[in-house]
């Protein structure tokens, strides 16, 4: 980087000094002032073409160099995911096999080592699900999906999966139909609910809401009470292996797939998503807008 902001340097330099010297000649000897000019015209040209060059290596280098931090940010954070659950299962293991415990540590044991399990099994599904945005998708399996119900197991599965009290997350859900793929619906929103509990304040506060907004869509608000996401920031969330800061900085597990994944699949279904900055207070709102439509009395 610092080579291609020396060589642009020399290359200003080196153009300022073509153009004075092309016009003093010029001005010094009329008789070839014209072959003075058509150099000036020449040379500026070759030499803008390669000031361009160069401010287009310098702007790929800073987005390779930004691409491998990320990833080297993506395999910190996978290799802390495999490794502490395991490790977790590990240590369970060996104890039920070296001592004596009770049935209530061992029926403790289990439900912890469960939920590692569940914790793998959200990582694989996570990776792979990321490896498959880009094929083909059949719209076989497309299906009307009633979303507030959806949004009700997607809640108490993160308040269960972070021992938090169920009323972590409050529901305000109007009855709405959602036509996709259900597996779809449960990735964006269960990925957008964790990520709300996760990054909530310290007595977590999740609002989670669904309305109709007219014209055959609807809106789903997540809001939380964390620390919220600076401004500058806010489109950036949703790339590829996108956290915020140094992996090993970080008390909060993850791998940056989860909001790339999220934004992908909504505009598959034709939909859009937004993160915003609360009307009052700290924290961080996702609106998730689908097109579909309020669910009648004889659907429920």
């Amino acid at each position: 980087m610092l080579l291609a902001i020396a060589m642009i340097a020399l290359l200003i330099v080196l153009t300022v000094g073509w153009v004075l010297l092309s016009v003093f000649g010029a001005m010094e000897d009329t008789d070839r002032s014209g072959v003075y000019w058509a150099l000036l015209s020449i040379g500026s040209t070759f030499i803008l073409l390669l000031l361009v060059g160069v401010v287009l290596y310098l702007i790929l280098s800073i987005k390779a160099i930004n691409l491998t931090r990320r990833q080297s940010n993506f395999i910190d954070s996978v290799t802390h995911e495999l490794k502490s659950p395991i490790a977790s299962m590990k240590l369970y293991l060996q104890t039920l096999s070296r001592h004596q415990v009770d049935r209530q540590v061992q029926a403790d044991f289990h439900r912890s080592m469960l939920e590692d399990l569940e914790r793998l099994d959200h990582l694989i599904n996570q990776m792979l699900e990321a490896g498959r945005l880009d094929a083909e998708r059949s719209d076989d399996d497309i299906e009307d999906v009633e979303l507030a119900g959806l949004l009700r197991d997607c809640a108490a599965s993160v308040c269960m999966n972070y021992r938090v009290p169920a009323d972590t997350v409050r529901l305000d859900l109007q009855p709405c139909i959602v036509l996709a793929h259900r597996m779809d619906l449960d990735i964006v929103f269960r990925n957008l609910i964790d990520n709300a509990v996760k990054y909530a304040g310290a007595t977590p506060q999740v609002e989670v809401s669904l309305r109709p907004t007219g014209n055959g869509w609807v809106l789903a608000r997540i809001a939380d009470n964390g620390r919220g996401i600076p401004l500058h920031l806010q489109r950036k969330i949703f790339g590829r292996f996108v956290r915020l800061g140094l992996e090993l900085e970080r008390d909060k597990p993850g791998t940056g797939l989860g909001l790339y994944i999220a934004r992908t699949l909504v505009r598959r279904m034709r939909g859009s998503i937004r993160v915003r900055d609360p009307d009052d207070g700290p924290g961080t709102v996702f609106e998730v807008q689908l097109p579909g439509k309020i669910m009648q009395m004889e659907e429920r």
